[in-house]
């Protein structure tokens, strides 16, 4: 015998209450095979539902679609941040900077290596003590460094901060939306069960075959076993054909 399942998606689910809801636009509400308390519930909780998961797949597609700008961002500030170390260490190594400079930038661990510079966090932290180490050296009346200079590593460093902050806020959006979704879900479970449990109840005197066909138009999901076949021996005619609308 096939037995009933739950859907496990929000996409089921939303199918799940679009099917019992369309089928209310055959009857009125008091001729349905379940309570009119559900109807009205299923009524106004659809589109309560499908808003909120309409609205976390735009929050993410906006999320999606700026990724590229922003590991763009972050592989270009990167590459200016790690040039201008390099050009640093060079100088100290030409004798034009003194080694005890390596202070004002706190790269005193990093002689002969670059600072890790992997993670938004580690280039947040490099930027900052890259930059204002180059304002103190600058304050003090050295020359700049050059190649890149300073001004050309922030103007880099400021345009993956602005798009790495609009992509946490992206990021946020999306997470109060899948928070939204999630809190629906019981409720979204709950109508269901009670449709398909009404709806069972209300064709429960057909056979059996009758009750599973009647009750998949409402969305109830029969799920076969292996090798096992649908059987329509038990359907009245009167049935098949008035469902199937034959002739």
């Amino acid at each position: 015998m096939p037995y009933r399942r739950l859907p496990n998606t929000d996409s089921a689910r939303l199918r799940a209450l679009k099917t019992a809801l369309d089928k209310t636009e055959d009857f009125p509400p008091f001729k349905l095979p379940f309570s009119v308390s559900v109807f009205q519930e299923l009524k106004y909780f659809y589109p309560e539902f499908k808003q909120a998961m309409l609205y976390q797949k735009e929050t993410f597609d906006r999320q999606t679609a700026r990724h590229k700008s922003h590991a763009e961002s972050f592989k270009k500030a990167k590459l200016y941040l790690s040039h201008f170390i390099q050009v640093f260490n060079l100088a100290i190594i030409r004798g034009e900077l003194k080694p005890e400079t390596r202070s004002i930038f706190n790269l005193e661990g990093y002689i002969n290596k670059l600072p890790q510079l992997n993670t938004e966090k580690e280039l947040i932290k490099w930027g900052e003590l890259l930059i204002k180490g180059e304002q103190i050296r600058l304050s003090q009346g050295n020359t700049p460094i050059t190649n890149p200079t300073i001004a050309r590593v922030n103007v880099h460093y400021e345009e993956f901060l602005k798009i790495h902050r609009n992509q946490k806020n992206l990021q946020e959006t999306h997470n109060k939306a899948v928070k939204k979704v999630s809190e629906l879900r019981a409720k979204a479970d709950r109508i269901i069960l009670n449709i398909w449990n009404e709806v069972e109840e209300y064709y429960s005197k057909l056979s059996v075959d009758e009750k599973r066909f009647n009750a998949e138009k409402y969305g109830v999901i029969y799920v076969y076993r292996k090798n096992e076949k649908i059987s329509f021996s038990n359907l009245s005619f009167e049935t098949m054909s008035s469902e199937l609308k034959i002739g």
